[in-house]
């Protein structure tokens, strides 16, 4: 995989059921979890939203080792879900997870006021705090940790698994003008709160409230329609060259790889270009170094 990239995540449950309900349980094992896989992978968290059926998270990839963070963090919140809520089958969607790159400075800050307003646009609460899950967005804005102890409905007291853990989200060291971004989020996060209050104001419609998010069961499942095959795009820009550049250098990286895979089929001696994850972890083929390496 690619190191040094912002990546928007998504994953969702199956069915869209509430799994992920918020609860004193579930905040906490999410967190613990979010933290571990991150500190273990190397992964900038910048920030995250757990929703009743799905999550968001922003973060920074310094070494490319995001499909590892995700494996980890998602079969390990899969079984500590399912042990808390008395189930067997898969927590998770059949689909792949969503997995976008943001391109630039001004992308990064959209996708962040999306992630912390899901619940708001989603019409669950009327202010982003008011959402009874992980106070994210706070760890962000105020730089201060988040800590979250060792799930005991899920692990052994005697495991190897720590028994707390702090999570720091934050934006990377090499971000410039970071108190003028975050003052930026803030203030886009307000206009879109007020938004939704003036529609709010204009159509009667009511917030579902905190208190009824905490009252679903977890088997529950929104009653909308979702939408089906839709695009899943793989970049994220609002900048119409940045998006062109990006998708241009991802399908030169495609057509180099076949014809590795081509020349692997036939028995020639052959590197992958860098960043051939799959065919480098199991099968130990040979991959080209990072372009600055030569």
């Amino acid at each position: 995989m690619f190191p040094e990239r912002f990546l928007f995540i998504t994953r969702r449950c199956t069915q869209r059921e509430f799994l992920l309900r918020p609860d004193a349980e579930t905040n906490n094992a999410f967190t613990y979890l979010l933290a571990e896989a991150a500190q273990r992978f190397g992964i900038e968290l910048v920030l995250e939203q757990m929703m009743s059926n799905h999550h968001h998270t922003a973060a920074w990839d310094p070494h490319g080792n995001h499909v590892e963070f995700r494996e980890h963090f998602h079969k390990l919140l899969a079984k500590s879900q399912n042990a808390l809520r008395g189930r067997w089958e898969n927590l998770w969607s059949s689909e792949e997870p969503c997995v976008v790159e943001i391109v630039t400075r001004e992308d990064l800050l959209d996708k962040l006021v999306y992630i912390a307003t899901n619940p708001v646009k989603d019409g669950l609460v009327d202010r982003v705090h008011h959402w009874p899950g992980p106070k994210f967005l706070q760890a962000l804005l105020t730089g201060r940790p988040m800590r979250a102890t060792r799930p005991t409905h899920f692990f052994r007291e005697d495991g190897t698994m720590p028994a707390e853990v702090e999570l720091v989200l934050k934006l990377p060291d090499h971000l410039e003008g970071k108190q003028e971004f975050l003052a930026e989020l803030r203030r886009r996060i307000t206009e879109v709160e007020e938004a939704y209050e003036r529609e709010r104001q204009a159509t009667g419609r009511r917030v579902v409230g905190r208190r009824s998010v905490l009252r679903q069961s977890p088997r529950a499942c929104p009653t909308s329609q979702e939408p089906r095959r839709g695009l899943r795009p793989r970049v994220a820009s609002r900048n119409t060259w940045a998006r062109v550049a990006a998708l241009q250098r991802d399908k030169a990286w495609t057509v180099e790889y076949r014809a590795a895979r081509e020349s692997l089929k036939a028995g020639d001696p052959v590197f992958f270009p860098f960043g051939t994850y799959w065919l480098r972890r199991f099968a130990a083929v040979r991959v080209k170094p990072p372009p600055d390496a030569n």
